[in-house]
This record gives structure tokens, sequence and C-alpha cells, in this order.
């Protein structure tokens, strides 16, 4: 009777220490290559991030300017139409008398 195929092959196990230390090394080498590379990814984005960031807080400051110049042109605007309305208060009281 056979044994039933296995889904995932098995790797080969070194059995000598030397080979064992070897493989391991050579593993901790790779995993220690892709962290780098990935750290570095990661540097590369933060970076790009920096760069939307810089360019947004651009972006708020001058629509914070905008802002504040319309803010100033509608006060303005309130207080020439009080000062209208005064006006023409005042002229209506000069045609009832």
């Amino acid at each position: 009777m056979n044994p039933p195929a296995s889904p995932c092959p098995l790797l080969p196990f070194p059995e000598r220490a030397g080979n064992r230390l070897r493989l391991a090394l050579r593993r901790l080498d790779a995993a220690l290559c892709e962290q780098r590379e990935a750290v570095a990814g990661l540097r590369a984005e933060l970076t790009s991030l920096t760069g939307a960031l810089a360019n947004l807080e651009t972006s708020l400051h001058g629509y914070q300017g905008a802002l504040g110049h319309a803010a100033a042109a509608l006060d303005h605007a309130a207080l020439e139409a009080h000062r209208l309305e005064r006006r023409a208060e005042a002229m209506q009281g000069l045609c009832r008398a």
C-alpha cells in the first residue's frame, strides 16, 4: 500500500549541523535583504507622502488667504449696506416731513 500523496512537497533538511547552519544563515541573509528592500520602499513612500502633505499645506494656506479676503470684502459690503440703509431711512424721513 502506498502512502497518500502530500499536497506540498517536503524539502530535504540538511543532515549535518554545518549544513543546517549554512542554510539558516543563507535564509537569514535573504530575509534581511527583503527587509532592507521593504524599508527602502517605505522610506520612498514616506518621502512622497511628505511632499504631498507640503503641497496640501501650501494649498490650504492659499485657501485660508482667499477666505480671509472674501470675509473682509463681505464685512465691507455689510458695512456699506448698513450705511446705505441709514441714508435711505434719513431720506425717507426728509420726504415725510
